[in-house]
């Protein structure tokens, strides 16, 4: 087994920028690590340059000196389609990334005698969250924690439990939709579907609504893996069928087409704005019947451990997210007093 020992840097620097020297005369840098698993994950210099923020061929050149130090091909370069990892390639992209992770522990352990967090950590959204819930607590976490960067992407629930399993994100701020054993969850919030119609639709102004009023009516469906699903069955436990007319994976598509009168939806995330993003109005109305609901909450690998970064984060999450409110979203009750008068 290889050793291997840190060589003191000559001024203050982030892991990310110091020396690996490996036994036998090998050196590299972890940004040249960090160059690496951005090219591997996004399949292209060119994108691997806009996420490091850096030129295309100092991207390349980390590339091929990672190569020449280790003696080994990482990628199989395809003329105008981009890189693909070979056998090697995989195997080192899923050791860089454990070093990577282990070196900021190092800088997490020192801050453990300052009491101060600091690296980045990888959140990954659902999709209709991410616009309402993300910009809020996310502002509120850096404020808390200045010495720290959160990297976010958006997804659909199949996208971000096949992010947590390759270890591409940390944590998971989505609904409990088909949670498997190997996923832990906590729950923070419910959330009750509602229908939801442009403002002059004749329903738009009822208290409640029935499933079997909706039925026969054109709907505009959310078609996303997962929530496709939890909306259909709602229908089926009833022995309904829903009248789809329209689809779509955007949600704001679907506002827009309800806006415009094309069908209703179904819904649970509620944005405080009661307009589509051409500026017609929408209303919600609650299912009667007591359908199920989801629960937002917090989605993490149970192998991973946990970082202190991701745990300061849950806290957080646990600390603003509740039954009572939810970052970005309408109160229920409140919206329903404002119906009645």
């Amino acid at each position: 087994m290889c050793a291997a020992q840190w060589i003191r840097p000559q001024r203050p620097a982030t892991a990310s920028l110091e020396i690996l020297e490996i036994h036998g005369g090998m050196k590299f840098t972890f940004r040249q690590l960090a160059y690496f698993i951005a090219a591997a994950e996004t399949g292209s210099i060119t994108l691997a340059s806009k996420r490091a923020n850096i030129s295309q061929p100092a991207v390349s050149k980390a590339i091929s000196h990672i190569e020449r130090e280790l003696d080994v091909q990482l990628f199989l370069r395809h003329h105008a389609q981009g890189l693909s990892l070979t056998p090697t390639g995989r195997a080192l992209l899923r050791d860089a990334k454990q070093l990577l992770k282990q070196a900021e522990g190092l800088y997490s352990a020192a801050a453990d005698i300052s009491h101060l967090l600091r690296g980045e950590l990888s959140v990954g959204w659902f999709s209709t969250l991410a616009p309402i819930v993300m910009p809020e607590l996310v502002q509120a976490f850096l404020k808390a924690h200045p010495g720290t960067r959160v990297r976010s992407m958006e997804g659909d629930q199949e996208g971000l439990i096949k992010s947590l399993r390759a270890a591409e994100i940390e944590v998971a701020v989505t609904y409990d939709l088909q949670i498997s054993e190997d996923i832990d969850f906590v729950p923070l919030a419910t959330l009750p579907p509602y229908a939801l119609f442009g403002a002059s639709h004749p329903l738009a102004r009822e208290r409640t609504i029935k499933l079997s009023q909706l039925s026969p009516l054109p709907m505009v469906l959310l078609d996303m893996p997962m929530s496709r699903e939890y909306f259909l069955a709602l229908f089926f436990r009833d022995r309904l069928e829903p009248n789809v007319v329209w689809s779509s994976a955007n949600f704001d598509v679907v506002r827009t087409l309800v806006a415009n009168g094309l069908g209703y939806t179904l819904a649970n995330v509620r944005p405080r704005a009661d307009v589509a993003l051409d500026g017609r109005r929408v209303c919600r109305v609650p299912l009667s019947g007591d359908p199920p609901s989801v629960r937002i909450g917090i989605a993490v690998l149970k192998q991973l451990k946990k970082t202190r970064l991701g745990e300061a984060f849950e806290r957080h999450c646990q600390a603003l997210i509740s039954e009572k409110y939810i970052p970005g979203m309408a109160d229920p009750v409140a919206a329903r007093r404002r119906k009645r008068r």
